[in-house]
């Protein structure tokens, strides 16, 4: 018996059990495929309506100028005011919106009128004790030389004077109008010169301070006054006698006498005949 070419089908088989045959085959495949691929990452659950998710901002890379965009509410501040100096570099912002500088200028300004006023003031304070000392000391002067002019006027007739006969009673008046080392000296050439030569020619000696013919005050000027110190300048006459000379001797002189102020009053503390 010969087999047929061909096979045939069994009384069991029909086209629906050949078609699940066959996606049951492709199925394996499929799954098959997909061992074998990468698997891809869950996508992101979504947010909670009610919550609102953050935006990150992406990072601006180095060396570049990035420009974020204010997040949503956001106001810009208010531009400041021209000439007002802000806080963060180091000035004050005034509530009512004055200028700091122009709030230092004015007490700058009062600072140097009260230093105007002050150094003004000093200066007229100095200026008035300085006129008032000069005032005084014009004062001062004025009276010494009143008084040193009239000292002067009595003391050189006394001075310049002396009579043989009664020497020491004429020196020691003398010797009482004098002061300092004049004083001395006179004492010193009266002992040693003038007194030995009165005894031996009986010498007498009176001196007068000139009276001009029209009357008035003795020929008496200050030169120079000083509180302490009056220089005087005197036309004296002495009239001499002796037994050197036939009559009287008339010599005109012009004394220059230095009168000091001392603590018994004024005195003569120097004569130069001129």
């Amino acid at each position: 018996m010969s087999h047929p070419s061909t096979r045939s089908r069994g009384p069991g088989s029909s086209p629906a059990r050949r078609t699940l045959t066959a996606a049951a085959r492709a199925a394996a495949k499929r799954v098959e495929r997909a061992d074998q691929e990468p698997r891809e990452a869950p996508e992101p659950r979504e947010a909670p309506q009610h919550r609102k998710p953050r935006r990150e901002e992406p990072r601006p890379p180095s060396g570049r100028t990035v420009v974020i965009e204010p997040p949503d509410g956001w106001d810009d501040p208010p531009e400041p005011a021209p000439g007002r100096t802000d806080s963060a570099e180091g000035g004050s912002d005034d509530s009512d919106g004055t200028d700091g500088a122009d709030l230092v200028l004015p007490v700058r300004r009062r600072r140097l009128g009260t230093l105007s006023l002050t150094v003004l003031l000093l200066a007229a304070l100095v200026a008035a004790g300085v006129l008032g000392r000069q005032y005084q000391q014009g004062r001062v002067t004025e009276q010494a030389r009143e008084e040193a002019l009239a000292a002067a006027r009595k003391a050189a007739p006394v001075v310049l004077s002396y009579d043989h006969r009664r020497l020491e009673r004429d020196f020691a008046r003398a010797r009482a109008l004098l002061t300092g080392e004049f004083r001395e000296e006179y004492a010193r050439t009266t002992k040693a010169v003038v007194g030995p030569t009165a005894r031996k020619y009986r010498g007498v000696v009176k001196a007068t301070v000139v009276t001009p013919p029209e009357g008035g005050g003795p020929a008496a000027s200050v030169v120079s006054a000083s509180p302490d110190r009056v220089v005087v300048l005197l036309f004296v006459n002495q009239v001499t006698e002796s037994t050197q000379v036939t009559g009287a001797r008339v010599d005109l002189n012009r004394v220059r006498i230095t009168m000091a102020d001392t603590d018994d009053g004024w005195k003569v503390s120097a004569v130069d005949a001129l």
